[in-house]
């Protein structure tokens, strides 16, 4: 069933980029290319910015900021959306922000914002999902000791979840209480606006307390369409059994899991932080572990679609054909309701605009926010560039190959 794809095209993947801005992003990658420019804008950057120093703002407006955020407004990022909507290319919008520890008041506010994008998002014809961090709306500190807490108590996750908040002193159960509400708040309007709620994951020392939180709003949403889904990291070594303990909890609760599938995010600090306080790294021991795993947790999905509705969030190309290759076989419809596939804005556009082409349902993740706040997303899409093998390359590539095809010097 269906023709088979490729990512190669590079007239489709760049075919919503004016060669003006292709030769930006030529400039962009290539820098992206020397690891030692990298580290030395990473440590210039956020000290540019501190003491405000005149050229900092210009320069990464018209460089990485561009590149991989849809602006510093929710009305900016329409522009974005609507060129990208000509494509067939949906959006996943991230309130770009990183929460901290700002208290009570600034933790509201966060959740406020998240309920502006979750109201925007429903005016837009094509913006589908929104994106949420616990962390944006949860002292850090508190995830971390509900976490602990969980490590040491017995049975399946709900339970741990329980004994560990009936542990917390009246203080901290009051302060989870209201982080609990703000979660429901969240659901319960995106519920209402037809819009997903995507859960971001964390590092593993406070994922407990957001896996449990996450399974409880689906068993809340998800029962007639699905509202809400758990990010779920595969650079992990035990997070293809907890896919499959999810679903199981999912088919005896009898809602729909939705599950984002991605690598992950954090894997330096986690084995860094592993080392220091020694313990087992709870990262896979190598890259072909995390592949393997990610392309088994891609076929436990398609093989379960009455019960989960999956996102496949990868820029690896061989995840992508493994799970287009799986539905042809299956004779299920390339854009199958629980089936979805999402890509960084600003990367891998082979990969997203090819998807979109053959018939796809596919989205870009899509952050805004002020450049001053976004700076700690930025910085990481930097580090990960210079770092993950080829991939800054295989952009380069593409890119040249394109420009090349334009004829264009």
């Amino acid at each position: 069933m269906g023709s088979k794809i490729s990512f190669d095209n590079t007239e489709y993947a760049f075919a919503y980029k004016k060669s003006e801005e292709l030769k930006r992003a030529n400039f962009l990658f290539t820098a992206m290319g020397h690891p030692w420019l990298v580290n030395l804008g990473l440590k210039i950057t956020p000290r540019a910015i501190k003491w405000k120093l005149p050229f900092t703002m210009p320069v990464i407006r018209s460089t990485i900021f561009q590149q991989f955020v849809g602006g510093e407004t929710l009305e900016e990022t329409s522009v974005v959306a609507k060129k990208l909507g000509e494509y067939n290319v949906q959006i996943i919008l991230d309130y770009g922000v990183e929460g901290g520890d700002d208290g009570e008041h600034g933790f509201d506010h966060a959740t406020e914002e998240f309920i502006r994008v979750i109201d925007y998002a429903a005016t837009q014809p094509n913006i589908p999902f929104m994106s949420v961090k616990v962390t944006g709306f949860s002292r850090l500190a508190l995830l971390e000791k509900i976490d602990g807490l969980m490590a040491v108590a017995e049975g399946t996750l709900m339970k741990r979840y329980l004994k560990a908040v009936e542990q917390l002193p009246g203080n901290e159960k009051k302060e989870w209480h209201l982080v609990r509400v703000r979660m429901l708040r969240l659901c319960e309007v995106a519920a209402a606006k037809k819009i997903g709620v995507l859960v971001d994951a964390e590092e593993t020392w406070i994922q407990g307390p957001v896996d449990a939180l996450t399974i409880l709003m689906m068993d809340t949403f998800n029962k007639q369409r699905v509202v809400v889904y758990n990010t779920i990291q595969l650079y992990r070594n035990d997070r293809y059994t907890f896919l499959k303990d999810s679903y199981e909890a999912a088919a005896e609760r009898n809602f729909v899991l939705g599950a984002k599938l991605v690598r992950g995010a954090y894997m330096e600090k986690e084995r860094r932080r592993a080392t220091e306080m020694n313990y087992p790294s709870p990262i896979q021991p190598d890259k072909k572990s995390s592949d393997t795993d990610y392309n088994l947790a891609v076929g436990f999905c398609i093989d379960h679609l009455d019960i989960i509705s999956v996102i496949i969030a990868s820029h690896n190309e061989q995840s992508n054909l493994t799970a287009t290759q799986l539905l042809q076989q299956k004779n299920i419809l390339l854009n199958h309701p629980h089936v979805h596939f999402s890509q960084l804005y600003g990367m891998s556009d082979n990969i997203t605009f090819n998807l979109a082409k053959a018939g796809c349902s596919v989205s870009k993740y899509l952050p805004f926010g002020p450049i001053k706040d976004v700076v700690p997303y930025l910085m990481r899409r930097a580090q990960e560039n210079s770092s993950v093998g080829g991939q800054t390359g295989r952009e380069l590539g593409l890119i040249k190959k394109e420009l090349k095809r334009r004829k264009v010097r």
